[in-house]
């Protein structure tokens, strides 16, 4: 028969990169966990995990046994809360994890007045340089940019374009480009936060609608509706807050989310560079596991954090 410590070892396997990281996430040694693994191995009759020195990976039989082991133990801890008593109080505890400053400056405020609302429920906010997809134990990521794994549930929480900014002491020195192109001749300033390809910048002409504006220059906008740069940069940096404070202190341009940028534009420190042009967007967006078994608490939070964001001026979103 199974056990919830079965669907535990099954849930911590598909989230670890190893047995020994799946080990430590569930408190056991490797050769306690080892042997866990081929018990139920032999009690189901299949092979859940290919193991060598270095990595781990499931099967597909494995796959499949740790998605309904999830489930499983989505819905045993969603359980006592159906039971909850009418004065719809949350207890329990929500992981939540988030990117470095957007967790810092956004959402750990926000934590802060939902946990005051619900004195009973704990929280955990992990903050980390890329939350998604390395904290799959989180009953909610926070992410920002595209997503590109369907098995979670997104909803958005806020739309956030990005821009294009320069000090305005750089822009005095070097002038202002007026072309994409012209960026080669510029020094940029590069954020290396994931395994993306930072330096291939993509610019489109935004439609007449979406740019609030009442005529475009049709004629340059199908000439060339989009251009792509590959910049080479001046400056690197795996901390988004460290290149806009370079920025701002006139050593390049950089690409920064609207929500980090907008206040340097209001104090006039930054300025925005080539704002006919559009970016690719970075909507901040809420990850959860699947749809069954979603808790009160977690509905709740999502409801707050949308509702929170949607206070907020769009700039600062």
């Amino acid at each position: 028969m199974l056990r919830i410590e079965d669907l535990q070892l099954a849930a911590a396997l598909a989230q670890a990169p190893s047995l020994s990281a799946a080990a430590r996430a569930l408190n056991v040694t490797p050769p306690a966990l080892s042997m866990r693994l081929r018990k139920l191995e032999a009690m189901l009759d299949v092979s859940l995990a290919v193991r060598t020195a270095r990595r781990l990976s499931l099967t597909p039989e494995g796959e499949r046994f740790a998605r309904e082991a999830a489930t499983l133990l989505a819905g045993l801890e969603a359980l006592p809360q159906s039971f909850q008593r009418n004065d719809r109080r949350l207890t329990g505890t929500l992981r939540i994890a988030a990117p470095f400053g957007y967790g810092r400056q956004r959402i750990a405020p926000m934590l802060a007045r939902f946990a005051r609302l619900h004195p009973s429920l704990g929280l955990q906010l992990d903050l980390r340089e890329t939350p998604w997809p390395d904290r799959h134990d989180s009953d909610v990521v926070i992410h920002i940019g595209t997503v590109r794994d369907s098995s979670w549930v997104a909803r958005t929480l806020a739309f956030n374009e990005r821009w294009l900014c320069a000090s305005p002491a750089y822009l005095r020195t070097h002038g202002t480009p007026s072309e994409p192109r012209e960026l080669l001749k510029h020094c940029c300033i590069s954020i290396r936060e994931n395994e993306e390809d930072v330096t291939l910048w993509h610019f489109h002409r935004p439609s007449a609608k979406a740019a609030g504006k009442a005529k475009v220059d049709d004629a340059a906008r199908r000439q060339k509706p989009r251009e792509t740069v590959r910049i080479v940069p001046s400056y690197t940096s795996n901390d988004g807050t460290v290149a806009r404070e370079w920025a701002e202190q006139g050593l390049g341009l950089v690409l920064r989310s609207e929500w980090d940028a907008a206040e340097s534009i209001a104090r006039g420190t930054l300025v925005r560079v080539l704002p006919d042009w559009a970016l690719d967007s970075a909507p901040v967006t809420a990850l959860v596991p699947t749809r069954q078994g979603r808790t009160a608490r977690v509905q709740a939070l999502l409801q707050f954090l949308e509702e929170s964001l949607g206070k907020l001026p769009a700039q600062r979103r």
